[in-house]
């Protein structure tokens, strides 16, 4: 027999303060964690079953959205790149329309995957952060390259969805209507056009344990991530109602569509051949290149949204640098305003910063680097110096700080 025990008891299972981790106290009696959790299971069955308009969700969608509306949106935190918004903009604006629809007939309307080609530091991560942020849905980044094929050393895929449950703090029916962001798609993709006839644990396998996630299916994740094993809880979700946004740089890429589009002609020229641009080969990608590149024909099939990012040339690095509401030089502008100091670039250094990050080839990344090489020494020596108000960087101030740090010999190289 339990020995009994004075003091504050749960009123609904009788658990005293010692057994229960919160015992939470009313007028005329307490009640447990315990309790509390398995009264809102029953809400969550009983009332919002049969009324789901009476629940409040964190996660809700904006109503009477257009496609222009979120092009806008994209518009003020990403410079340039209007093809792969509009694209974006539609995908996702049918594919919440879609969730919001009331089944009249047999028409069901599918899921519109995205997939993102271009170069690196061109914006495909921050478009569709960008984009989860005004949506006020979960959002979840993954990179590809750490799963492997089931049973090998390395992720399932199935904890991609672990991370979006961790976003959206376990709310399973939240999760079911967010956006999943998988980076370095491309390198999944297969050493060769033919199918592998030894283990590609890290390549094909992985594009295979992929395609019923991506279609949408029923999925058994471990909330925790990692590898699944017998004994572990696992949370069943439903990822018939989860975008999933692609994006890779495809390195080489280039080659395959020259190859299609035979831009070498051998011998006559046909009045027929079209003009492609040589030195921007990636505007005429299809679905027939990620295929020769190494993507499977299954997974190619389910990112029907293809499209592809311009490479920046400097006027758009200039106004990377200044134009988005969380450009670069506003971010410095606000580390040192917290120091009373006003500051300010002038027209050619500006101009400087966009040349030499088109030199080091590495995209937007390339602005950051750039900026703190320029930087660190005023940042290091302003605010131990008393009665400075302003400081403008010149061109020949930022040449000579890039000059001295290591980025010059990174350029040597």
């Amino acid at each position: 027999m339990r020995k009994e025990k004075n003091g504050p008891r749960c009123s609904f299972c009788g658990r005293d303060k010692s057994e229960a981790l919160i015992l939470i106290q009313g007028l005329e009696g307490h009640i447990c964690e315990v309790c509390v959790e398995q009264a809102e299971e029953l809400i969550q069955d009983e009332l919002y079953a049969e009324r789901p308009e009476l629940r409040k969700d964190e996660f809700s969608l904006q109503q009477n959205v257009t496609p222009k509306d979120i092009k806008i949106h994209l518009d003020s935190y990403v410079i340039g790149q209007d093809d792969a918004k509009k694209f974006l903009s539609v995908a996702v604006y049918n594919h919440y329309k879609r969730l919001r629809q009331s089944p009249k007939d047999d028409v069901e309307i599918e899921k519109s995957n995205v997939l993102f080609v271009g170069r690196t530091g061109t914006g495909k991560t921050l478009l569709a952060r960008t984009i989860a942020k005004y949506l006020n849905v979960p959002f979840a980044i993954v990179d590809a390259t750490v799963f492997t094929e089931a049973g090998y050393v390395g992720e399932d895929v199935e904890s991609i969805l672990s991370r979006l449950l961790q976003v959206c703090d376990y709310n399973i029916p939240a999760a079911e209507k967010g956006i999943v962001y998988i980076d370095e798609i491309d390198k999944i993709a297969r050493k060769g056009d033919n199918p592998s006839i030894t283990r590609d644990v890290s390549g094909e396998g992985v594009q295979q344990a992929m395609l019923k996630m991506l279609e949408g299916t029923e999925v058994n994740v471990p909330p925790q991530g990692g590898r699944k094993h017998p004994e572990q809880k696992m949370v069943k979700i439903d990822t018939r109602n989860v975008l999933f946004i692609c994006g890779g740089a495809f390195d080489g890429i280039e080659k395959v569509i020259a190859r299609r589009v035979n831009t070498q002609v051998i011998g006559y020229s046909s009045k027929d051949t079209e003009n492609y641009d040589r030195e921007n080969l990636l505007q005429y990608i299809n679905h027939q290149d990620l295929k020769n590149f190494g993507l499977i024909p299954e997974l190619v099939g389910r990112l029907p949204v293809l499209t592809y990012l311009e490479p920046l040339d400097k006027d758009t690095l200039r106004l990377i640098l200044t134009e988005p509401k969380n450009a670069l030089i506003k971010q410095y502008q606000r580390l040192l305003e917290l120091e009373g100091i006003k500051l300010s670039f002038s027209e050619d250094a500006l101009d400087y910063i966009a040349e030499k990050a088109i030199d080091f080839k590495l995209g937007a990344r390339g602005l950051r680097s750039i900026c703190e090489a320029i930087m660190t020494e005023a940042m290091y020596n302003l605010p131990s110096e008393k009665g400075v108000e302003s400081f403008e960087v010149t061109k020949s101030y930022a040449k000579q700080q890039v000059d001295r740090s290591k980025l010059a010999k990174l350029k040597a190289a």
